[in-house]
């Protein structure tokens, strides 16, 4: 089979697209990844097995709705002349298109008119990821345009994948047939996140957050929060991986209150070497913000965390306690800079406290592991281009157990 992924996103950080690609390219398929570049990185690799085509530079400094919006246009023409040309030499038998954005599937125009099957992959809900980032409201012209766009676009698609139960019934009731949407969440690949012994054996306490340095993530929330603290535990760092529109705002805001030698940004790293990043730290801070989009936006942090040993502190969002419960995290109360700061006093005082959230949580993961869940999206390429082997959908509600 041959198999295209299209995602303006790094490929080296993004778990998905490399999950996806590195499950086809492992039981002998053809995977070739059309994707955005960092500066230094060669226009062609081969990475286990995947061809990797960098398309188009990318920094994730979008303040400007036109800016991304320009930046988004650029790479989807490429794209589209990219796919077309490939396939025309040699027929894609299916496109897995990934977003955001959602239109970014046109790209696989020609060969969706030549009798390929398209997948569309939605990463996060444009219309709320939109109204979150540059602050408009969900009931705005732009928003509901939007949500038109999420429509055709899912009509374009053979199959549309949702990344939660939550998204994938919102989706359900206004762009797309429950029987062609089926999830499957970010789930950490155990080739990668798998503990491996930790190299530290100093003796500080190291907070982390790996990500995407945006404003619904709360990451100036925790800064303050982890300043609350700092006195009281001056072994302590808060280590921060990843950049984004906000990165500026939150070194200034570290640089105010005198924690620049204990709060440190650090640029963002390829997913193995997050993995090992990860293991290494004592505690998994996810601050995110309940806003319209924060709400329902999982983390795949949190699974990653748990999956290595390593407790979490979460915000107590719509979408996290729909999986999680309090015996595998920390909650905490979204925006509260106080709430957060006596969560990680608590953690911090007490390693046994950690040991046991950790352990706990690592069992839980085991369900949520790509280990056993790659088989049902190998089914669900092989039926949508009618091979025999028949494809398990996670479309259904989890059962109480597996939502706990």
């Amino acid at each position: 089979m041959h198999v295209c992924m299209i995602a303006y996103t790094f490929y080296e950080e993004d778990n998905r697209v490399m999950r996806y690609s590195e499950a086809l390219a492992g039981r002998g398929d053809k995977v070739d990844v059309i994707a955005a570049s960092k500066p230094g990185q060669p226009q062609f690799e081969v990475i286990n097995g995947v061809r990797v085509f960098r398309l188009q530079a990318r920094e994730k400094n979008e303040k400007h709705p036109l800016t991304y919006l320009m930046r988004i246009l650029q790479f989807l023409f490429r794209a589209f002349f990219v796919v077309t040309a490939k396939h025309t030499r040699e027929r894609y038998d299916i496109v897995h298109a990934h977003s955001v954005p959602d239109f970014l599937v046109f790209a696989a125009l020609v060969p969706r008119l030549t009798g390929s099957r398209v997948i569309l992959d939605i990463h996060d809900l444009l219309p709320e990821l939109y109204a979150s980032k540059f602050g408009v409201g969900t009931s705005s012209a732009l928003c509901k345009s939007l949500q038109l766009v999420e429509h055709l676009s899912a009509s374009f698609s053979h199959h549309v994948i949702a990344p939660n139960h939550i998204w994938r019934n919102k989706l359900a009731q206004r762009s797309v047939a429950g029987t062609r949407c089926s999830v499957f969440m970010n789930y950490p690949d155990p080739s990668i996140f798998s503990p491996r012994g930790r190299s530290r054996d100093d003796s500080k306490i190291i907070l982390l957050y790996p990500g995407t340095l945006n404003w619904h993530q709360g990451l100036d929330i925790a800064i303050r929060a982890f300043a609350e603290n700092a006195a009281l535990f001056p072994n302590s760092e808060f280590h921060i991986y990843g950049e984004g529109p906000e990165k500026q705002n939150l070194i200034q805001l570290a640089s105010e209150l005198q924690l620049e030698h204990r709060v440190l940004f650090r640029a963002s790293r390829p997913l193995r070497e997050i993995a090992v990043i990860s293991e290494n730290s004592d505690l998994g801070i996810i601050p995110k913000r309940s806003d319209g989009f924060g709400n329902e936006a999982f983390s795949t942090k949190s699974l990653e965390f748990m999956a290595l040993g390593v407790p979490i502190i979460i915000t107590d969002t719509k979408v996290d306690k729909y999986y999680f419960n309090s015996d595998v995290v920390t909650f905490c109360a979204s925006g509260s800079v106080g709430n957060l700061a006596a969560a990680m006093r608590r953690l911090m005082e007490s390693e046994a406290i950690r040991r046991e959230q950790a352990l706990k949580a690592t069992q839980f993961v085991e369900g949520y592991s790509w280990k056993t869940k790659q088989g049902e999206y190998l089914g669900l390429v092989d039926q949508l281009v009618d091979k025999a082997a028949p494809a398990c959908l996670s479309i259904d509600e989890p059962t109480p157990d597996e939502a706990h």
